[in-house]
């Protein structure tokens, strides 16, 4: 890791069809080996099947009260002192946060096996929007474990 400056951060660009960059973020996350157009009809198919689910409001507010639901506040990352390593709780910043429920909701909707992946993503947006399911599951965990060890946050740096 270069200590000489910090790294840009790229703009995400808006998805073309609700010009949203949440849902733009989303098709970067589903991509395979570049194939966006691919990810687009996943991610665009999803959402269409979550609105005829939920049957209300506007899609990507939709997704955006998913994304609230899932999205982690805290996390334990390892510190290391005078020969102990303890888990010290962290706040963690917006982007991360995003980043990492986008992440759990994919991996999520992967795992499920035997269903399309379009039908797989949008149940997980419908549990996350309704608040359950693995994704909030994991969630509350890494919650739980912050708060087990909010001994530590005296360590923080």
């Amino acid at each position: 890791m270069s200590r000489r400056r910090r790294a840009e951060k790229r703009e995400i660009a808006a998805d073309p069809r609700y010009g949203s960059k949440l849902v733009g973020q989303l098709i970067n996350v589903v991509m395979k080996d570049g194939k966006k157009t691919i990810s687009q009809n996943i991610v665009y198919t999803a959402i269409e099947r979550v609105s005829e689910q939920i049957g209300k409001g506007d899609l990507v507010d939709l997704l955006l009260g998913a994304l609230e639901n899932v999205r982690p506040k805290l996390e334990v990352k390892s510190r290391r002192v005078g020969g102990a390593t303890y888990q010290v709780p962290m706040e963690i910043a917006y982007e991360r946060q995003i980043s990492l429920a986008f992440r759990w909701m994919i991996g999520a909707a992967d795992s499920r096996k035997g269903v399309p992946m379009s039908e797989a993503l949008a149940q997980e947006i419908v549990d996350a929007y309704n608040n359950t399911g693995n994704v909030v599951r994991k969630k509350d965990e890494m919650h739980r474990m912050a708060q087990a060890n909010r001994a530590f946050a005296h360590l923080r740096w």
